[in-house]
């Protein structure tokens, strides 16, 4: 090989680590059952965003998600120099790369007035709720109730007006509360058919029943490092 031969075969292998990289899908630290991370796919897969899904174990987390992410919970999304560890920041910014049903045209206010109300309060309400062996302090029927005027309630009186809790149109906060409802559900299945929040459940139901969900529920083999 003579030393053009040389120069070019060079150029031509920085060119494809560099075209390689440029196409480096992002990498999705996820775990199937967690609410924060499935909305944080939902979201993914509504904008049609290619990604590599790595599936942890929580009893083993892979080292690579802990140099990204130290805070070590999923979902963690790592991009082209950039991290994102919570989930909520996920669904914006897959929704700022492609927004076909424009789901983040919404009222900032309210939508981070839920987002709050589910996130902090309720989330604590429905971890009360789920484990009860971890708060034998607590009565199992007060817990329920302050969920139901905390949240089940309120998405009743607006679920009873609109079909989603914006309006008629769903949008990135009915995904983003979608999954911890479901989970609050299955907590005690019996006790919440039995419920007076019919427009909750029918919400609840059509989310279940969506293609999106059961694309995004779909089990994937733990990812090792």
């Amino acid at each position: 090989m003579n030393e053009s031969q040389a120069v070019m075969t060079a150029l031509t292998s920085k060119i494809n680590i560099q075209s390689a990289i440029a196409y480096m899908k992002p990498i999705l630290y996820s775990y199937r059952r967690c609410p924060y991370a499935m909305r944080a796919r939902m979201a993914l897969k509504y904008a049609d965003i290619d990604i590599e899904h790595r599936e942890i174990d929580l009893r083993n987390k892979p080292q690579s998600m802990l140099l990204a992410s130290p805070k070590g919970t999923v979902p963690v999304l790592c991009l082209d120099g950039l991290v994102l560890d919570q989930s909520v920041d996920i669904m914006r910014w897959a929704i700022e790369q492609s927004d076909p049903d424009n789901w983040g045209n919404v009222d900032e206010v309210i939508a981070q007035a839920w987002i709050e109300r589910n996130d902090e309060r309720f989330k604590l309400l429905l971890d009360q709720y789920k484990y009860p062996n971890r708060f034998p302090e607590l009565n199992q029927d007060t817990v329920l109730h302050e969920a139901l005027e905390l949240m089940l309630l309120p998405m009743e009186k607006v679920l009873q007006n609109s079909q989603y809790l914006l309006g008629n149109k769903m949008s990135w906060i009915d995904i983003a509360i979608f999954p911890f409802i479901r989970q609050f559900s299955m907590a005690d299945t019996k006790r919440f058919e039995q419920l007076p929040i019919p427009e909750t459940k029918r919400w609840l139901t059509q989310h279940l029943e969506s293609e999106l969900f059961n694309a995004v529920m779909q089990k994937h083999s733990v990812w090792l490092d």
